[in-house]
Parts: structure tokens; sequence; C-alpha cells
């Protein structure tokens, strides 16, 4: 299962926005330990038997690094039998999590070289109590933004502070680092006490006992939040693990080859003239509205009188596991003429999109997004300015900082209480300012621009993630007993 060389092991939760930015920085990771020479990576995958689709992307990934020439090794650990009682996504995952504690310590122990470090998901800290009893050092793996990080930390003792639910609470929630957040702009999980909520409490606990904390973010993007985490403002009397920033691991598909068609969305965007489209795209679980709202949206934007492309999916079907949505029938939700109405200037796509080959394509001027932060780092990568449209988890929070803290994003209002309802009116307004000459456009795509040169930067030899990833190889190979320093590109 792994070579005779020290190996690095992630735990990745396998869901796409964690896996693909967790195994991306792994393999920088590797090129920092000697361009793969010193250590290999081992990466073990738990069964998500709910869900097909899951799996696919699983073995989409096997299938897609399997050339790549770098030493990684892949293990799959039994499937295990599902909770059935866990009413809510973070009580489910961290159960299944647990679940596979047996599996872990049995994959671990039977490697036959030696591990330089576990690398695990944060919503994988229950695997912790396995390699403090292997005596393994262990790192967690934060997917999100480092203000969700420093509330995850800050949530243990907030707990205490509060007796009833953050939602009633008063006034706005401390987050150290940020501006105060509207507690009603907290993730859905945190707003009310209830077995999703102990398990992040759990979580931001347990993430205290971790070696080190990777951030999947850029040091320069979340400057005084990272600051709060450092000076241990986050968790009353201790200063939490050093926090590792590794962001951007952005793998974005060459130029098409010989004979190659590139995809109908980056043949028609090129067709278009520079910074003149905005996307609507949702991320691979979003997209899939229901009829009223696809109405507003196509509403929206036949009056903007913008060009666009917007990503539009079907209902997802019920009892799939994962909500992935399906091809869009784009003759029964759109308004009738809608698309002989804007057919010279517009695009409804109804499948999965290449979403970061999109985006790297000049025609695109700004992006209306659910706030994923994957999609929020391809965006500044690329210097697009965006209108958050948060539809679950934390990227209400997320939507926050972008408009309130970075600058990168024109305010859109959505009504949380109404599923994150959109009116045609707003989104039409929001669209303007972000693609018009309004000042609030402007200010957001300066920022963009700033944020871009930020993020190339960081990765570049001497930047932020670099110089971080260069300091976490030599860490590692450090306690393996490897004597050989961290070099090679990222």
């Amino acid at each position: 299962m792994a070579s005779a060389r020290p190996t690095i092991v992630l735990i990745p939760l396998c869901v796409p926005g964690h896996l693909p930015s967790m195994f991306e920085a792994g393999k920088r990771l590797l090129n920092s330990c000697g361009g793969g020479g010193a250590m290999s990576l081992t990466v073990l995958f738990t069964q998500m038997t709910m869900s097909a689709n899951l799996m696919s992307d699983v073995d989409g990934l096997i299938r897609k690094e399997s050339g790549s020439g770098l030493d990684i090794h892949f293990h799959h650990l039994p499937a295990v039998e599902l909770p059935t009682d866990s009413p809510g996504a973070e009580n489910f995952i961290t159960r299944f999590i647990q679940l596979h504690a047996p599996h872990v310590k049995a994959a671990l122990s039977g490697l036959s070289s030696p591990v330089a470090a576990v690398v695990a998901d944060y919503f994988c800290t229950t695997l912790f109590d396995v390699t403090l009893e292997l005596a393994l050092p262990v790192y967690a793996y934060f997917s999100s933004s480092a203000s969700m990080l420093a509330l995850i930390l800050r949530l243990p003792a907030l707990d205490e502070e509060v007796t009833g639910d953050l939602v009633d609470m008063e006034g706005a929630i401390d987050v150290p680092g940020m501006p105060p957040v509207p507690a009603a702009l907290l993730p859905g999980p945190l707003m009310t006490k209830g077995p999703n909520y102990e398990w992040m409490v759990y979580h931001g606990k347990r993430l205290m006992e971790a070696a080190g904390i990777i951030v999947y973010t850029v040091a320069e993007l979340e400057p005084a939040v990272l600051a709060a985490i450092a000076d241990g403002r986050c968790v009353p009397g201790r200063r939490a693990p050093t926090v590792y920033t590794v962001s951007p691991a952005l793998s974005v598909k060459a130029a098409p080859g010989d004979g190659e068609r590139p995809h109908e969305c980056v043949a028609w965007l090129d067709a278009q003239p520079p910074a003149s489209v905005v996307l609507l795209c949702f991320g691979s679980l979003g997209g899939s509205f229901p009829p009223p709202q696809v109405h507003e949206i196509a509403d929206a934007l036949e009056r903007s009188g913008h060009r666009f492309l917007w990503v539009l999916r079907g209902p997802v079907p019920a009892g799939c596991g994962a909500p992935y949505p399906t091809d869009a029938n784009v003759d029964e939700l759109l308004p009738d003429g809608f698309l002989e109405r804007t057919k010279d200037r517009g695009l409804v796509w109804p499948k999965w999109a290449p979403q970061k080959d999109i985006m790297a394509r000049p025609a695109v001027g700004g992006f209306v997004t659910h706030c994923g932060w994957n999609s929020v780092l391809e965006s500044l990568w690329h210097g697009v300015p965006m209108a958050p449209w948060p539809l679950y988890a934390e990227q209400h929070l997320k939507a926050f900082e972008l408009v309130s803290v970075m600058g990168v994003a024109v305010a859109m209002e959505v009504d949380r209480e109404r599923g994150n309802y959109v009116e045609a009116a707003e989104l039409e307004r929001a669209v303007r300012r972000l693609m018009g000459g309004s000042e609030e456009g402007r200010k957001a795509r300066e920022k963009a621009a700033e944020a871009k040169a930020l993020c190339r930067n960081a990765v570049e030899e001497g930047g932020s993630s670099y110089v971080s990833l260069q300091k976490l190889a030599r860490e590692m190979l450090a306690y393996c007993g490897c004597e050989a320093g961290a070099s090679a590109s990222l």
C-alpha cells in the first residue's frame, strides 16, 4: 500500500468541497519534500456508499492521478454500516467518520513505511484518538476560510458564554479578527443548539490538539483573522496550533490539443468581449432552484442587459444520498421566449460545467456565486469580482467577509428565511453594479485585481503559501528522522 520511504497519510472527507483542495495541497506538500523523492503520499478513502456520485468522484481522481509520476498510493477503507438516526449533515458525517476508527488504525498500523504525519479533514477529528494511540503527529486540514476557522475555535468558549441559541443573541457575534458578525449570518448548524451544533463544538475543541492546522487560504487575504488565531484571541488562555496557509492549489485544464474541441461553454466565452459576461454558477451541489426562483433569475438577467452564462441545474432526485442535481429541462423551467429573446447575449447551460476552466476565460467579468470557498478562491485567482448568493453551510459568513472585509464583492440581499430567495429586482441591481459603472462595482473590481496579485504571489518562491508549505514539509521530515531538506518548487 505504500513505499519504503516515509509517507504522509491523508484522510479526506470525500465530498466536492473538501477532497479536491486537500488532495492538491497534499501533492504540493509532496513536491515540497524534494520533488516527491523524500516522501510518498498515502490516501485513505472512506466508502461513501450513500452516494454513487461521491464514489465516482473518488474513482475519477484516482484515474487522473495514476499517471502523475508522483509516489501516491490509494487505499479504500472497508465499508461501514451507515448511521440511521443522525438528523443533520454534520451529525451524520461525524458519526460516519467515527465508525471508521478501527479501520484507520489497522491501515496505519499496516503500512510498510514510517508515517511522517497524518493529515485529517477537520470533520475527522474523532480519529485523533487513533493517531494519539499510535503516537503519530496529526494535522487538521481546514478546507474553508480562516474566518470560519476562527469561529470554530471560538465556539467552545462561546457555547459556555451563551445559554440559549446563538441566533437569539442580542447584537453580533465576536469572531476574532473580523468585524462584528450578525447572528443571522452564522452557519446553519451553529444557529440553534442540538446534535449538529454539539459536534461543531466538539471539532472546535479537538482542533486544539492538532500538531498544526493546514488552512486552504492565502495569508494576505485574511491577515487580521490569522493574526487573531496566532495571538491566542480565539481560545481564552490558550494558543492555537500553528496555522499553515497553503492556498491556492488550483488545477486548471490546459488549452485543448490538436483535434480536441474546447468545452461548449468555453468556446462560447471565447467569442465574447473581455470582461463582458457575468457567470452564474453554484458549485457541484448547487444551481437547482424551484421554478419561481428560476423565473426571478431569468427576469433579472433579461432586464439587466448584460451578457451572461448561467449554469442551471435540474432537481435533486429523491433518495440519492448526496444532493447532486440533475440536468435541467430548460423548456420546462425557463419563461416562455426567454432563450429566444436573449440568444445573442446569453447562454443557459443545463449540465455540469467546468467552472475552473470557465473562470479562466478573459470574457468573464463578474461571478454570481454561492460562496463555496473553492469557488471564491478560483474567482480571486483570476481577479473576478463577485455577487454573493449564499445557500448553505458557512456561506453566509463568507459572503459577509467578501463584502465587508475583503471588498471584492458587491452586496446582494438574500432572504434566508425564504430559503435564500432573491427577488428579480435585487439580482438585476447586483448584476448592474457588478458589471456596470457603479462606484461599488469599480471598487470590487479593483480589490479583486489586488487579490489576484496576492494569490499568485503567494505560490511563487518566497511567497506566503510557498514558505508555509516548505516549513510544514521540514517539520514532517524532521519527525520521521529524514535529514533531507524541503526543496523543489510548488
